[in-house]
């Protein structure tokens, strides 16, 4: 697979940070292309350009530029298609991606997510585990689809939840693994010899 990366964030960018460190430490053959967030503010942008990477902002909000979510979305792979970019990373990046986006890069796009998904999709995992009541939550690298945190999942890694937890404390721990896991999941994406059989992600 081509080995360039696109990344799109919304916020501070920690695991675009996981990223970047694992390609400048070796652990991880890639080059990211772009960062592309849809807020301006986002504190991840200075990450990549501290690292050398180009940035765009497209800020989703201007109607003026992007009457509908699919004018958008076709604006973002316009930008990553231009960068000749093989796989977009999606860390922290806050909007769901219509079926323009994602026809546009067939399992080309990965997710973390902070469960063990299928449980507790959406905004706010973490606290959806902790309010359940759940022994083990963790984080989950999926490919993407249409339908939000979905797709079939290539890794996962569990985070017990202590009975003294908080919906932060349980966060901070899964962050931990989340920049770990992500960019092994990507090495593996990257790699190849891996195949889908229905929703499954076998390798």
């Amino acid at each position: 697979m081509n080995r360039t990366l696109g990344v799109l964030i919304s916020g501070r960018g920690s695991n675009l940070r996981a990223i970047i460190d694992a390609i400048a430490a070796g652990r991880l053959d890639a080059r990211i292309a772009v960062v592309i967030s849809n807020r301006a503010d986002a504190a991840g942008l200075a990450h990549a350009r501290a690292a050398g990477v180009e940035t765009l902002v497209l800020d989703h909000r201007d109607k003026a530029r992007y009457p509908s979510r699919e004018d958008y979305d076709r604006a973002l792979v316009a930008e990553l298609k231009a960068r000749h970019v093989g796989l977009v990373c999606l860390a922290g990046f806050m909007r769901l991606l219509s079926p323009a986006f994602v026809s546009a890069f067939p399992n080309g796009i990965l997710n973390i997510h902070p469960s063990l998904l299928p449980s507790f999709p959406g905004l706010d995992a973490q606290v959806q585990a902790w309010a359940h009541g759940v022994k083990v939550s963790g984080a989950t690298v999926h490919l993407v689809t249409a339908d939000l945190d979905a797709g079939p999942i290539v890794l996962q890694r569990p985070v017990p939840v202590a009975d003294d937890d908080t919906p932060e404390t349980l966060a901070a721990r899964i962050l931990v693994e989340e920049h770990k896991l992500y960019p092994e999941a990507i090495r593996l994406v990257l790699d190849g010899g891996w195949h889908l059989d229905g929703r499954r992600f076998l390798r």
